[in-house]
């Protein structure tokens, strides 16, 4: 199936993204990204370096239940019932409560214990060989931190609710499907895509699984069905799609049945042998595939993944023109480590928790609940998400070679692929999301797509998933190891070709010792906008701000030092690893230089080197000192510095393909540092972070 797939080339008529005739979506499950991909080489996964601190020097693995420390553990298929692991709480408060706007310390306190379980190559034998096939997108969020519905909304909508327009917000589920005058009332995707001309069909039976299915949910789709059972004589609920139905109303391709004389799957497969795929389809699986803990399970997932494939290759002039996208609509409970980009929170004061150089406001819990939604806790002004992150794939000709692709993304960057396709635009997509989330693009090889030589891969034997299912479920729930048994989760070493992307940030940090302060500049000359997450770790109990940079922007901020003898310990994170650590003291000593030495560093791309420029502003000689943390097996360098003069070091980066680690002290400081760290884009494809798995580019 895969080997086929891999063997079809691209459409490579105009070798753009006009090539792509056809775009299918299936949205998956409840699972996280760690979860699922956490102990894959060549992405961040369990051997990431820079994580979020944690009180008491735990490391992002060490998460509190209240009781215990409770690390990431496998799901090992051969010890029990890894297949059919419970569900976990998913919902906006415990959600919430779990990323703690950001601190992320306490997870399975919120979400159960087993939602540190992860599982390996073994229990995914389909989604590991789609990712070592095609592309697997190792930084794409869930939209909102929460539950199915609401992140489903983002998906088919853009948004939870259009709030700029008048219209309620959605953070829970809705109650039940609801009657015609009951439900959400603004304008779908697909509504757009008809307007336009584009065609599009959704592919699902809502007899099973309805909530997958968030159309169901509208007013407007609500109508049209309702409408065509009193006028129809005969229908019912269950009366399967046909074309009649569409001819009395459009929107019957999104809420009308495909059951039960066939299943969804067998409609689909038939619309492509007879030449009738739309332009855009969604589908979406029965209970039993969708992955979802409980009813169902991965290799029920993998299976149907592999039939969705194998219908659109039965065709090779179908496939050569398809995009096939398979993503998960939330986390469930399941953790993952990376903190999600998301606005800043509120502080306890009100204020912000950090800066955005865009408008937050329709990204804050401000708005009230449609009809149809399930009781909505208190509006209290927090961030709707972007949520934890989730598998994504990206299969097509365009997307071939086992590449990892690290650019934030989210839901509505599929809403924004199909933008940059089609040229219908979303308007309920906001402004900050347009700033921070890309459009998938750079997922994908569109000018030469039939070049590079494809991945050779062992056989993938087909599998029976509901005997595995069977199998698993006469055995106990994988049992949770006792705390002093506890190992740290393990990522397989190995590198992926890693997409170029979009990423240029300048971030320095200067001490002020007239005002016992210590600012952070921030600065993006890239062509996306970035979240940067700054943790005190002198105060880990304080909300981390967070500085949302669009492209061509800027930010400063300071923090007082004063409350802490002018100390200061700033741990920053951002996209694909970049890292920033700056660690001292504001103030000088007694008789000491009354301004302390400084450090910037401005990039050069062309040469594929870092330039730091060290400046010793006091009136005696100083000495830097420079070396590798990682990458690189160079020692230390001093550069020593006259009172008054700057220096610029270089590090050149070519032979490490512009990953860096890179500390800078100063003899005789104690305690000031400065720590660099993440890619160095070059604009062209490299590999993924080679110290993920612990190895040395030589």
């Amino acid at each position: 199936m895969i080997a086929r797939a891999l063997a079809i080339p691209a459409n490579n008529r105009t070798g753009s993204i006009e090539d792509v005739e056809h775009v299918v979506i299936l949205m998956q499950e409840n699972r996280s990204f760690d979860h699922y991909f956490g102990a894959m080489p060549g992405v961040r996964g369990f051997g990431d370096r820079f994580t979020i601190p944690l009180p008491g020097g735990r490391s992002v693995w060490q998460q509190s239940n209240g009781n215990r420390v409770v690390m990431p553990w496998h799901l090992d298929a051969g010890r029990g019932n890894a297949q059919r692991a419970d569900g976990t709480p998913h919902t906006w408060n415990d959600a919430q409560d779990a990323w703690d706007n950001g601190r992320m310390s306490q997870w399975p306190l919120h979400k159960r214990d087993h939602s540190m379980g992860y599982y390996k190559r073994a229990e995914l034998p389909v989604h590991y060989a789609l990712a070592d096939a095609f592309t697997v997108c190792d930084a794409y969020h869930c939209s909102l931190i929460g539950g199915t519905n609401p992140d489903r909304l983002f998906l088919w909508s853009g948004s939870n609710g259009p709030s700029a327009s008048g219209v309620a917000a959605v953070v829970n589920e809705w109650d039940s499907p609801g009657t015609p005058a009951e439900g959400y009332a603004w304008t779908t995707y697909p509504e757009r895509l008809e307007q336009a001309g584009i065609s599009w069909k959704v592919y699902h039976n809502p007899a099973d699984n309805f909530t997958d299915n968030p159309l169901v949910g509208f007013k407007q789709y609500r109508a049209a069905f309702a409408r065509y059972l009193a006028r129809t004589p005969g229908a019912t609920a269950l009366t399967p799609y046909d074309e009649s139905m569409e001819a009395f109303s459009p929107l019957l391709k999104g809420v009308a049945n495909t059951m039960p004389d066939a299943a969804a799957l067998d409609t689909f497969k038939a619309d492509i042998l007879a030449g009738r795929l739309a332009q855009v389809s969604w589908l979406v699986a029965p209970e039993a595939y969708c992955e979802h803990p409980d009813p169902s399970s991965p290799v029920q997932g993998g299976w149907y993944m592999q039939e969705v494939l194998n219908a659109l290759t039965a065709r090779p002039e179908v496939w050569s023109r398809t995009v096939l996208i398979v993503n998960f609509d939330e986390n469930d409970g399941f953790f993952d480590h990376v903190p999600p980009p998301a606005p800043p929170s509120l502080a306890a004061d009100g204020g912000s928790a950090g800066l955005s150089t865009c408008d937050v406001g329709v990204e804050r819990y401000t708005h009230a609940a449609p009809p149809g939604s399930r009781e909505q806790p208190a509006l209290d002004g927090r961030v709707y998400g972007m949520g934890p992150r989730v598998p994504m794939l990206v299969i097509s000709p365009w997307s071939r070679g086992g590449w990892v692709n690290s650019q934030v993304f989210d839901h509505t960057s599929v809403i924004r692929f199909l933008e940059r396709r089609f040229g219908v635009i979303e308007p309920n997509i906001s402004a900050w999301r347009r700033a921070v989330a890309g459009d998938l693009t750079s997922a994908f090889d569109f000018a030469n797509p039939n070049a590079a030589p494809l991945p050779v891969l062992p056989a993938l034997a087909r599998i029976d998933a509901e005997a595995v299912r069977a199998q698993q479920e006469q055995l106990a729930q994988v049992a949770l190891p006792a705390e002093d048994a506890q190992v740290p989760p393990e990522q397989a070493p190995g590198v992926r070709p890693s997409r170029t992307l979009p990423y240029a940030l300048d971030v320095d940090g200067r001490a002020d010792p007239s005002g016992d302060a210590f600012t952070i500049e921030f600065a993006n000359a890239g062509t996306a906008g970035a979240v940067l997450h700054v943790y005190d770790r002198l105060h880990l109990d304080r909300i981390p701000r967070r500085y949302t940079v669009e492209a061509g922007k800027r930010l400063a901020d300071t923090w007082d030092t004063g409350a802490d003898a002018g100390l200061y310990d700033l741990w920053l994170l951002g996209p694909n690893g970049f890292h920033r650590h700056f660690s001292g003291s504001a103030r000088t000593a007694p008789g000491a230089d009354p301004a302390p030495p400084q450090v910037r560093v401005r990039r050069d791309p062309a040469a594929l080197a870092l330039i730091f420029s060290l400046t010793n502003g006091g009136n005696k000689p100083c000495t830097f000192v420079g070396g590798h943390l990682a990458y690189q097996r160079h020692a230390a360098q001093s550069i020593a510095v006259a009172g008054g003069q700057t220096v610029e070091w270089q590090a050149r980066l070519p032979r490490e393909h512009g990953w860096y680690d890179i500390p800078i002290a100063v003899e005789g400081a104690a305690g000031c540092a400065w720590r660099y760290a993440g890619r160095l884009e070059s604009g062209r494809d490299d590999i993924s972070d080679p110290a993920l798995g612990q190895q040395t580019v030589r």
